[in-house]
């Protein structure tokens, strides 16, 4: 039983596997595509049997009952490894159990293949290969950070330069790369591991989160120093990443100088192209489209800025979700993810800011002159150019929120 459900994730793509004891059953479902879906339900005795096959692959103790234990197991599958992390949970009705499958194909994006929106790839591009400096990741956990930087890094990667990453936990292992994993209980930390990384020599670092403020001030002094530093940090928004470094401590007047780029990205399913549907919006719906478009127009790039202008679709038809999709999308109406980002260079506008010790909303402000679009508008063109649903962009990404 468990060898068919780990061929019914791998099929499905699903990205985890959740058993959950209920009072008279026990419910199965898969993560797809960011969302859990109901497979099946089945008998709570068989479950009994399945938890403690499970707990023996993944090195798990058998008699213990009342406590939270975690544990990891791989399968291989013709060429390809893939591990899968168990976490069991104890409950009101006996444990519950999610295995996590790390899937090295569903990691392995290439660079121009995240969604970027074409005038931001080319500023992303630029910035990564610049030779310090610091490049910022936001967005809430399972927002794709790690698979953006996972493409960045294979997109400079070259036998001239030395990259070693510092992360919790590595997902992929990537050729030419020196990667590390956080060990609390050997006291490698995210700092021990930053402090230890610079004395290697490297060319480009990438710290997989900046929790504390001396991890955020090592991993600035790091990119003044000639290292390009990669790392991520939870904020709602790329305006925000200013605010958060200066509350970890970090001097506002070495942000201009340290900082390159934030990215702020949510991930949304993309419709599947087998049986979206057409149609034509109407009342609110149409409004909004309305609105965010003419906001995109007249959002024009300064001419320092390098961004590209945008063509912008007009508002015809959109596509929304089959309701019980097809046996190509698993009767979701969804096949895929594809990014939704926003983005803020540090220029001359935003360093003249950093010394009034501004708020996420004087940065947005500042950034406007850009022409980079904020998350909303960069959703919406999506939602014109069909690849995803309004309904869909509206569960990730606030509609409502007031475009600057």
């Amino acid at each position: 039983m468990l060898e068919i459900l780990l061929a019914g994730a791998i099929a499905t793509s699903a990205s985890d596997i959740h058993l959950e004891p209920e009072e008279e059953s026990v419910r199965l479902r898969f993560r797809l595509d960011g969302v859990l879906n109901d497979i099946t339900f089945f008998d709570n005795k068989l479950y009994t049997q399945l938890l403690s096959r499970i707990k023996l692959v993944s090195g798990l103790k058998l008699n213990i009952k009342h406590t939270a234990q975690d544990g990891r197991f791989s399968i291989t599958l013709g060429e390809s490894n893939i591990e899968i992390r168990t976490s069991v949970l104890p409950g009101a009705y006996g444990e519950s159990i999610v295995l996590r499958v790390l899937n090295p194909k569903s990691i392995l994006v290439n660079f121009s293949d995240l969604g970027i929106e074409p005038s931001l790839f080319s500023v992303v591009e630029k910035e990564i290969k610049k030779p310090n400096g610091l490049i910022l990741l936001t967005g809430p956990t399972g927002s794709g950070k790690t698979t953006s930087l996972y493409a960045f890094l294979r997109t400079i990667n070259s036998p001239e330069s030395k990259i070693i990453t510092i992360e919790d936990p590595i997902e992929y292992h990537l050729n030419g790369i020196n990667q590390t994993q956080v060990d609390k209980s050997k006291d490698y930390t995210f700092l021990t591991g930053l402090r230890s990384a610079l004395r290697q020599d490297p060319d480009v670092i990438m710290v997989g989160e900046i929790r504390d403020e001396e991890t955020a001030k090592i991993a600035v002094n790091a990119s003044l120093t000639g290292h390009l530093v990669f790392s991520t940090l939870h904020t709602n928004n790329a305006a925000g990443t200013i605010p958060r470094l200066i509350d970890l401590g970090v001097n506002a007047k070495v942000i201009d100088a340290a900082l390159n780029l934030a990215i702020a990205q949510r991930l949304v399913r993309k419709l599947c192209e087998v049986c979206k549907e057409k149609y034509a919006p109407e009342g609110a719906e149409k409004k909004l489209l309305e609105e965010v478009r003419a906001s995109i127009v007249a959002r024009s790039p300064r001419e320092s800025s390098g961004v590209a202008s945008r063509p912008v679709p007009e508002i015809t038809v959109v596509y929304r979700a089959k309701e019980g999709g097809c046996s190509a999308c698993h009767t979701t109406g969804y096949r895929g993810r594809e990014g939704v980002f926003e983005a803020i260079i540090v220029d001359q506008l935003i360093s003249k800011t950093l010394s009034e010790n501004p708020n996420e909303r004087e940065i947005r402000v500042a950034a406007k002159g850009q022409g980079l679009l904020e998350m909303r508008q960069d959703g919406v063109l999506k939602v014109l150019a069909g690849s995803t649903s309004l309904v869909e962009l509206g569960r990730v990404v606030d509609l409502s929120e007031e475009i600057i």
